[in-house]
């Protein structure tokens, strides 16, 4: 939904769940009349580990920051699950429900959500699009300056987000891990950006794919390094449409075994 609000891929997309790790500001500018800024956060989980207590105190810094918050429905989901997880927020802001992939919704599936939101004390609205699809996304934006208070704009009219470039590359080399892998390797990887130099003909990028295990490292790496190439294959292509720049991409696989409960390597690869 922030990559179609944005016209630009700043969150990495994955059919697994639990993908978004960060908190990513994205900003959407209209000169003159607003200055929106959204705030892409991880999804709502129980912590089992150091780096999910990292993720989650990412949610509340954004639920603390927000003027409006936007609580994102799939068509298809529990509803009863959704207003669980709802409720325990705790909203202090006034927020819109999302109800997204109307376009995969099965028969009466939107009447009957609009029909249970309609009384929840936190829903102030409920809009239905498809990010995807990019329908409606107007009269959610519509809805969203509409409860925003006026303001001075925060940042440069010129930026996207606050995030430095070498971020947005260590997340697409992490979603074509996603991408590439199955099971429980995406959930116990991090990339680790060392090396972002820009040269008069392309810019040179090294990063290593931290795993928990040399089982893990021997999957990433391949037969006879099969799809340690893929993977700096697929990258490389969307990071040139993201920087708009050819790169020269080196890639290494290192184990950290249980870095997800280190403090220290926590801090090393951006979870603060």
């Amino acid at each position: 939904m922030l990559n179609a609000l944005l016209g630009e891929k700043l969150a990495i997309v994955s059919s697994k769940v639990q993908t978004t790790r960060h908190r990513i500001k994205g900003f959407l500018n209209k000169p003159g009349e607003y200055q929106i800024i959204f705030s892409d956060t991880p999804g709502i989980i129980e912590a089992k580990y150091k780096l999910h207590e990292r993720m989650m105190q990412a949610v509340k810094s954004a639920l603390e920051d927000a003027d409006v918050a936007l609580l994102i429905v799939d068509a298809n989901d529990n509803l009863e699950e959704c207003d669980h997880i709802f409720q325990q927020l705790h909203l202090k802001v006034p927020s819109i429900i999302v109800l997204n992939k109307i376009d995969e919704a099965r028969n009466g599936r939107i009447a009957e959500a609009e029909l249970f939101f309609a009384d929840k004390p936190y829903c102030k609205k409920l809009i239905k699009i498809s990010a995807l699809q990019k329908h409606h996304l107007h009269k959610l934006l519509a809805a969203v300056i509409e409860m925003l208070p006026e303001g001075v704009p925060f940042y440069n009219e010129e930026d996207l987000s606050d995030l430095p470039t070498k971020f947005f590359v260590s997340e697409i080399i992490r979603e074509k891990v996603y991408e590439l892998f199955q099971d429980e390797i995406p959930y116990h990887v991090a990339v680790l950006v060392n090396e972002y130099k820009e040269k008069e003909t392309l810019v040179k990028i090294q990063a290593d794919v931290i795993v928990q295990r040399e089982t893990q490292k021997a999957i990433i790496i391949g037969e006879k390094g099969q799809m340690i190439r893929q993977l700096g294959m697929m990258a490389r292509k969307d990071i040139e449409a993201f920087i708009q720049q050819k790169i020269f991409l080196e890639l290494f696989v290192k184990v950290r075994p249980k870095w997800r409960d280190n403090d220290l390597h926590l801090r090393e690869y951006g979870y603060n």
